[in-house]
């Protein structure tokens, strides 16, 4: 597909989106959208800037300050208000889309500059009895809209909107289901992640840091277009991997240690999620295999639940049984399957969910329960499965168990068959992961 071919299967795709959310709403409802800001690392440097995933999955636009305004109804109205071009501003931080190329990306016809908000928005709300926004607004949002509602109050000729809907359920609850656009993005972002955990099993060696294995997944992020870590990276070896959202990255890597690493890529928007656990010096030990196996057995169980019907919270079950059966035999636990997990004493192991939903945002939106029950499956929804265990060091069990964690991540989408694995490319397999820690074994 050529570049200008990319571009209209773009904005196509963002026009069907802004199409299905006005569906979604009461005729004659004004929506009222705010991208991201420029936010102040130090002094006068910014973090680079990322949109919010909402404003970006509508428009496209990824550049500050931007605003969305529509009206739904028989005539749909659009308008999409950016920053204007500025040279000056342009020599310094580099350039702004402009009016003609923001309504490129974004399909939307009716493009102005910012100086134009005040008085679209003021018109659109005064004519109209609801609005729907986000309730969960910045300080900054929060003030524009309080003053446009002021000035509404005080006219003699507009009135304020009367009905004020939520706009993030409705977003949310669209984003939750991928188009095949999506699962072509994500798809992407998948093969580099596999590909960037790939080179770091293979790179791992007793005597590097943390923090050399995150820069080799970080480099292979660079070299293939992401813009970067879709959260930041955990590369925990040996006790720091009871850790789980260790970022430090710091320790030596010790021969006969197991090393956890969780790192994903934002690529063109959308994350990958991929959490594997691997020896140091490329060959598990008996006790290690042990563990690894219960923690793999939980996940490829769970793995095998996800299709169109069951709910998470069964996969998770199922999961949580396993790795029960599992703390029993390596002396963790003791007692019967059933009497454990009646007493739920697998939690203080494992201790977090089975997994989330993924997209825009590595932990994405949408809703895990409909009317008060766990939510079905449906196909396109994209979800992790990632069981782990985590064993303190001081826990009354063999000592080769001891400050031991293993956390396996896959992100699966949701099929009208099944499911699909996106990230299986990394191996899981104990002889896998072995035969491609050898030195040449890397591809």
């Amino acid at each position: 597909m050529s570049g200008h071919e990319q571009r209209v299967a773009f904005s196509t795709e963002l026009k069907q989106r802004r199409q299905n959310l006005l569906n979604d709403l009461p005729p004659d409802t004004v929506v009222l959208l705010r991208g991201a800001s420029l936010v102040t690392r130090s002094n006068d440097t910014e973090y680079p800037f990322r949109q919010t995933s909402d404003f970006y999955y509508l428009t496209g636009i990824n550049e500050p300050d931007a605003w969305l305004l529509m009206v739904s109804g028989k005539k749909p109205r659009e308008y999409l208000f950016v920053l204007p071009r500025d040279a000056e501003q342009e020599v310094w931080h580099g350039r702004r889309l402009g009016t003609e190329q923001a309504g490129l990306i974004s399909g939307i016809r009716q493009v102005y500059e910012l100086n134009e908000l005040n008085r679209k928005v003021l018109n659109a709300l005064g004519q109209h009895r609801q609005l729907a926004w986000s309730f969960k607004v910045d300080s900054a949002q929060g003030q524009h809209r309080q003053r446009w509602l002021d000035k509404l109050a005080a006219s003699r000729n507009l009135t304020t909107p009367g009905t004020l809907i939520d706009l993030d359920p409705l977003i949310h609850e669209l984003r939750l289901f991928k188009s095949d656009y999506e699962i072509k993005l994500m798809r992407e972002s998948a093969k580099i992640a596999v590909q960037a955990h790939r080179r770091a099993m293979s790179m791992c060696q007793p005597g590097r840091y943390e923090y050399q294995i995150a820069a080799d997944i970080h480099h292979e992020f660079a070299t293939q277009g992401t813009a970067g870590p879709a959260y930041g990276t955990i590369c925990g070896s040996g006790e720091n991997a009871c850790i789980l959202h260790y970022t430090e990255n710091t320790s030596r890597l010790q021969e006969g240690d197991l090393l956890l690493i969780d790192a994903g890529c934002e690529y063109q928007g959308y994350a990958s999620d991929i959490t594997r656990t691997f020896p140091v010096g490329g060959r598990f030990s008996a006790a290690q295999k042990r563990m690894y196996s219960w923690v793999l057995k939980a996940q490829q169980a769970a793995i095998e639940h996800i299709k169109p019907g069951n709910t998470l919270p069964q996969a998770y079950k199922i999961a949580a049984k396993i790795l029960t059966e599992g703390l029993i035999d390596l002396g963790v636990l003791s007692g019967s399957v059933s009497e454990n997990m009646k007493s739920v004493a697998y939690r203080p192991y494992f201790m977090h969910g089975l997994g989330h939903w993924l997209g825009l945002d590595v932990h994405d939106v949408g809703a895990y329960k409909v009317n008060g029950e766990p939510r079905p499956l449906e196909p396109g929804m994209v979800l992790t499965i990632e069981p782990g265990l985590y064993i303190p060091p001081g826990t009354q069990c063999n000592e080769l168990y001891q400050g031991v964690g293993v956390r396996i991540e896959d992100d699966i989408l949701v099929t009208a068959q099944g499911h699909e694995n996106l990230t299986r490319g990394v191996p899981v397999e104990i002889e896998d992961i072995e035969h491609l820690m050898q030195p040449g074994s890397f591809t």
